[in-house]
């Protein structure tokens, strides 16, 4: 009927999915039986369903021959068979019945293809905030110095860089002051797109200055504003993927849910990406997520125990810290070391907003917080005692 000889071996561009149009349309009509009297009327169907899949391709495909023989011989069946351009489509043609440029939806239409239930998509979360914390995909909890620009996430759809800087002198502890977010190309769904958000300018707009990828009606991919200058969401419906970033102070924080299976789409090339996992081992405050607790006498600085650099005392900065987070977990201890170590009052601002994305994107309610493990013996049952000696440990590295 129509030329495959490529199908399967012609090396196609990624974005282009001219491939999956004609495997759609030979998966549909290997099941018609040519004996049954309704047989052409349902060939038109998987025809125009065919015709309708290649149109949707047709910017990423462009140059493409397959593309172009597959548009020709579409064109030559449908005379042949006297076919209507317009008229119904095939039902099972996942292109026609579910939105190519809304994730879940294709999902759906992937089971509906493959007629097994499969399970619903997996969703990751990555944060990053504070001088900073970062949240990984894994759900591991790092404080670290990554000064400079870093890549938080690199794969096939999405790239995320951030750029961080010391936030007191003489420290190493550093808060995120650039964040550039690019969405990548992606069939007729969008075109490419470059987000950038600076201390003092966060825009509610691509650096092209629009404010949507895709077809203005479906706006596959959305900023949306919510509070001027302060708070902006990224809606990529298409990849499924939701980012939230806001500037508290002088910093910015960032929150990220996207689909595993995507997060996991990246070559050998791309493993430095910090979400996914985690920060070099050379730039790690913390040590491995534990807080290490030696005696009291040697964690302070000289002369710091009656004048704290930051201008807050372990108490104060647990009374405010408690303010915003009545739960006592690695969020509210991150707001009570950025205190100590900065002095800047936004920070309990960032710690809790942070919690607040947590719990607006995380998949999992019973894994939101996370609490940080003891080190065993070294303090007994005094939970109290842990959070002192861990908080002035920690204050006592960035310092160093």
């Amino acid at each position: 009927l129509l030329s495959l000889s490529c199908l399967g071996d012609c090396q196609l561009h990624t974005s282009c999915g001219i491939q999956k149009c004609t495997t759609d349309f030979v998966s549909f009509t290997s099941q018609l039986n040519t004996a049954l009297e309704d047989f052409d009327v349902e060939f038109c169907k998987a025809l125009r369903a065919y015709a309708v899949c290649t149109y949707r391709n047709s910017k990423a495909c462009r140059g493409n021959l397959v593309y172009h023989s597959a548009v020709l011989g579409i064109g030559d069946l449908m005379t042949q068979r006297n076919c209507t351009k317009d008229g119904p489509t095939s039902s099972t043609s996942p292109e026609i019945t579910q939105d190519p440029c809304n994730y879940s939806g294709y999902t759906e239409a992937r089971e509906h293809q493959g007629g097994e239930k499969t399970p619903p998509p997996t969703y990751l979360f990555c944060g990053l905030f504070g001088d900073p914390h970062l949240r990984t995909f894994k759900d591991h909890f790092q404080t670290c110095k990554v000064e400079g620009a870093w890549p938080l996430i690199d794969n096939n759809y999405l790239s995320v860089q951030v750029t961080n800087v010391r936030v007191v002198p003489g420290s190493s502890a550093t808060a995120t002051n650039k964040i550039t977010v690019i969405f990548k190309s992606y069939q007729d769904c969008t075109d490419q797109k470059v987000y950038q958000a600076v201390t003092g300018d966060l825009p509610a707009a691509f650096v092209d200055g629009t404010t949507s990828g895709g077809d203005g009606n479906t706006k596959s991919l959305q900023i949306v504003e919510r509070v001027s200058g302060r708070y902006i969401e990224v809606h990529a419906r298409y990849i499924g993927t939701t980012v939230f970033i806001r500037q508290l102070g002088h910093y910015l924080t960032l929150a990220i849910r996207m689909p595993r299976e995507l997060v996991l789409a990246y070559e050998e090339s791309q493993d430095l990406q910090l979400c996914m996992n985690g920060c070099p081992a050379s730039e790690r405050i913390d040590r491995s997520g534990l807080l290490p607790l030696p005696g009291m006498g040697a964690l302070l600085p000289r002369g710091a125990a009656a004048h704290p650099p930051a201008g807050y005392t372990l108490e104060t900065a647990t009374t405010t810290c408690h303010e915003k987070m009545l739960v006592k977990d690695i969020y509210f201890y991150s707001c009570v070391f950025d205190l100590l170590t900065t002095g800047d009052a936004n920070f309990t601002a960032a710690a809790h907003s942070a919690l607040q994305d947590v719990e607006a994107l995380h998949p999992s309610k019973e894994h939101w917080h996370i609490f940080p493990r003891s080190g065993g013996a070294a303090v007994g049952g005094d939970s109290k005692l842990f959070v002192s000696l861990g908080l002035l440990c920690l204050i006592l590295v960035a310092y160093l």
